[in-house]
């Protein structure tokens, strides 16, 4: 019976290339389109959703909240809207982003399989590993922010305004909504550096005792990051930069851990196959 062939190891032509992205392509955008609507239909909740953070925020310190100028009674009409169609706007744009949210495991499979067909079957079987692990991490970071780092955040912002004599707290809708997207993309993509880290160290391009003797330069690049995330001033960077080091640390255990396991794994393999090899002679003979 002939074997079925390996579409991953099909050769393919530009315009097979082309087509079979375009494939590819069009079950995440349906699939974005419908999530859209679907979102656009409870936009007013998802508004209250995204709101969360900052009302947490508000109840860390509600005395200097309602010094600064913000409500302390638990309503969600906190946010200003400076022109009348602020709030229609925002309606698409919360819906964009939570329809966005939802399609990126269905994306990033798909891109996968468009680009596993110009990748050998280990590297396949590598990507399969660490593909899904880098979703999960970034899931884990953004849903990190959203209950703990950004509600801190916004309070340390509100208690800054606070102290200022010279000001009310005035937090424009949009203003708020940009920065709690970047700021949630931010915790997640900060909580990928352990994974980012494994995926160096197990494709060849970095081994842990290079990243260990490179640790101070990646302590002040960890710095500059967190400069550029955070508020300008020492504080806010140092609560962010520790984080950062730690989650680069973490990576660098995951990978000597991940380098051993291997290392044991290929063993335990070579010893079967000198045990098969044995048997196999002594049968023969």
């Amino acid at each position: 019976m002939a074997l079925m062939p390996n579409i991953f190891d099909l050769p393919m032509s530009l315009g097979d290339h082309l087509h079979e992205l375009r494939k590819r392509l069009i079950i995440p955008v349906a699939m974005l389109a419908l999530l859209f609507f679907a979102a656009f239909y409870y936009q007013n909740e998802l508004k209250v959703i995204f709101l969360k953070p900052l009302l947490w925020g508000i109840m860390i310190h509600p005395q200097l909240s309602q010094q600064a100028g913000l409500p302390i009674d638990g309503s969600t009409r906190v946010l200003h809207a400076l022109d009348m169609s602020e709030s229609a706007m925002l309606s698409m744009s919360v819906s964009f982003y939570a329809a966005l949210y939802m399609t990126i495991p269905i994306l990033v499979y798909q891109i996968w399989k468009f680009v596993g067909v110009g990748l050998m079957s280990n590297e396949r079987r590598l990507a399969f590993l660490f593909v899904p692990a880098g979703i999960m991490f970034f899931y884990a970071g953004s849903l990190a922010g959203y209950f703990f780092g950004l509600p801190y955040y916004y309070a340390w912002l509100i208690e800054w305004a606070a102290h200022d004599q010279t000001t009310i707290l005035t937090i424009r809708q949009y203003s708020y909504h940009d920065s709690f997207i970047l700021m949630t993309i931010c915790f997640g993509l900060i909580a990928d550096i352990p994974w980012l880290v494994m995926v160096l160290v197990r494709v060849g391009f970095v081994t842990p005792a290079t990243l260990a003797k490179k640790r101070k330069f990646i302590v002040l690049v960890n710095t500059v990051i967190a400069g550029l995330i955070t508020p300008p001033d020492g504080m806010s960077m140092l609560i962010m930069m520790v984080p950062l080091q730690l989650l680069f640390e973490l990576g660098l255990v995951l990978s000597r851990g991940m380098i051993a396991y291997n290392a044991w794994r290929e063993r335990v393999e070579a010893a079967k196959a000198s045990n098969d090899h044995h048997a196999k002679d002594h049968h023969d003979g």
